[in-house]
């Protein structure tokens, strides 16, 4: 029992390294400009570390000393979360465009129609030839750091359950296992509100005077302190690492069991039809969590305008606490019922038919693109034929991006482009708002700073509730589907059948699964920052292109698995 309590908090700890990662995606990808694709590749590239042993460590199973190899595979995941927040000192400050001229610059993006060069904006002068050499160091550092996660994270998983599936009694097992799978899923929810605490701080804590900083954490522009909170993650695993090293290699044995060869086991489990069909199924279900849980911070942020702290909170106290009940609930039918596998495999269909019913009417709930003029709104004065009258005297830069939003309802790239020529500030020089603006509509012409927003929260709570409630069926099924595996392999293939199992859901499902949404996501997006020539991160997208090809993913999974 001691050793399936230090297994859970490793377990919660380890998952704390990798899921942080996810909760703090959207923020990372604005800080170095990173597409969908690429920030997908990065949250699953641990998983070809992993993909590369896992087979192997599996088979040596009980020929190793299984609690000290799953220790220094902890200390090597702890390694890798501190490798993880290194990009963050070896890089300079975070920039951004900005109106008021500060101590970092004295360019301003409003509109000065007589200065020449005016336009010499940050975001053009941000383009100095170590930029683009410093974001290859920071992608290189944080590719290997999720290679060495992967690595390190081999043992723990297989080992942990072979090691107490050896130990306990056949029926207390399934309560054992139980309770170490809610601990992996509550491992991401624990990290989506760190995620959601650390976010709220801004990014150069530790480098600029928190009054030097005119951002809220509200503005489209705000970058939160993302390496934070793997400080904290790896320091945790780091501890939890300790006990393994002190537990014997055995406790009492169960029966003695011939020696196969490799392949011979391999085919063996590959060609059983109850092994591979149940494989296949949470192939497609881990493929629909992979992609969830990458990008669902980032979905309800374009979606429903919440900061990317919210967005964590709702994540983590809602959807995975959801996730666990079902799994709980799930092995305790298992136990109360005492079911077949015939049973079993029942109550998984049953379980992902009601699924699919709750999150089919998620396709339907979501908000509008808001209107950004030049992007998806043409009809502003900005951009009519009166155009050189509007704004063209102000000399825009290309590339500028400080989002206001115009009292006539539609969003601006920057003051700029909205011809906006004063702004008004409060006592705490944070910006109240900017007036004169030629190309606004309307008396006096003023704007906000700051996104206008989709403008459709009213259908923000029944999307997490629904959403939170297909979670929950889906993964009662979590359980069941792990014991008719379990049960229907021959017993001293266990731990190699649980390994090939594990390989093969990586392969299949987390590997290509955030890669594949992140493409999805990308081919919605409206307007590509620019840095250096090179495609930066999405700066708008088409909320329903984005709702439909995210969700629709999603749904094309669940029927999968049903």
């Amino acid at each position: 029992q001691f050793f399936v309590f230090c297994h859970g908090l490793l377990q919660l700890s380890q998952l704390l390294v990798s899921g942080y990662l996810k909760s703090s995606i959207s923020t990372i990808e604005r800080r170095y400009g990173l597409s969908s694709q690429t920030s997908g590749l990065l949250a699953s590239f641990n998983e070809v570390g992993n993909t590369l042993l896992i087979v192997f460590l599996s088979y040596l199973g009980s020929r190793v000393h299984r609690p000290r190899l799953i220790g220094a595979g902890a200390l090597l995941v702890s390694l890798a979360g501190f490798l993880m927040a290194l990009p963050h000192f070896i890089t300079g400050p975070y920039h951004y465009d900005q109106s008021l001229p500060s101590t970092f610059s004295n360019s301003t993006d409003l509109c000065q129609p007589g200065a020449q060069g005016a336009g010499a904006n940050l975001s053009d002068a941000s383009c100095a030839p170590h930029a683009s050499r410093e974001n290859h160091e920071v992608l290189l550092v944080m590719f290997v750091a999720q290679a060495l996660l992967g690595i390190g994270g081999v043992p723990i998983q297989p080992f942990g359950i072979s090691y107490i599936d050896d130990f306990a009694s056949e029926r207390n097992s399934p309560l054992y296992l139980g309770i170490l799978f809610s601990v992996t899923i509550i491992g991401p929810g624990v990290a989506f509100m760190l995620g959601s605490a650390m976010l709220r701080f801004y990014v150069d804590i530790d480098k600029v005077s928190t009054a030097e900083v005119q951002l809220t954490n509200k503005d489209p522009r705000w970058v939160g302190a993302w390496w934070l909170g793997f400080l904290v993650a790896a320091s945790m695993v780091a501890l939890s690492a300790l006990p393994y090293f002190f537990f014997p290699r055995e406790m009492p044995k169960e029966g003695r069991h011939s020696q196969a060869g490799f392949p011979a086991v391999l085919l063996r489990n590959l060609r059983h039809p109850v092994y591979l069909l149940v494989v296949l199924a949470q192939v497609n279900l881990c493929a629909m969590v992979a992609g969830l849980a990458t990008f669902m911070g980032k979905f309800l942020e374009r979606q429903f305008s919440l900061t990317a702290s919210l967005a964590n909170m709702i994540i983590g106290a809602v959807n995975i606490p959801g996730a666990t009940v079902g799994i709980v609930v799930g092995g305790a039918i298992l136990k109360r019922f005492r079911m077949s596998l015939r049973q079993c495999s029942a109550l998984c269909v049953l379980g992902m038919l009601l699924c699919l019913l709750t999150a089919f009417p998620l396709l339907f709930l979501g908000c509008p693109t808001q209107r950004v003029a030049g992007v998806t709104y043409w009809d502003s004065p900005a951009l009519g034929p009166q155009d050189s009258a509007c704004s063209a005297r102000c000399r825009c830069p290309q590339r500028g991006f400080n989002p206001i939003c115009g009292s006539d309802g539609v969003e601006y790239m920057s003051p700029c482009s909205a011809g906006c020529s004063d702004v008004s500030t409060r006592p705490d020089s944070s910006i109240l708002n900017y007036t004169g603006c030629s190309c606004i509509a309307g008396p006096g012409g003023s704007a906000r700073p700051g996104s206008c927003g989709s403008g459709c929260s009213h259908l923000f709570v029944p999307f997490v509730v629904l959403s939170c409630l297909a979670g929950i069926l889906a993964s009662t099924t979590h359980t069941p589907s792990f014991m008719l595996i379990l049960r229907s392999i021959q017993p001293e293939d266990k731990s190699f059948a649980v390994g090939i199992q594990f390989m093969l859901l990586r392969v299949l499902a987390w590997m290509p699964g955030p890669v594949l949404y992140g493409s999805a996501i990308d081919s919605s997006c409206l307007l590509w920052e620019r840095r250096c020539e090179r495609r930066a991160a999405c700066r708008y997208y088409d909320n329903s292109l984005f709702r439909q090809r995210y969700l629709g993913l999603q749904f094309f999974f669940e029927v999968g698995a049903f």
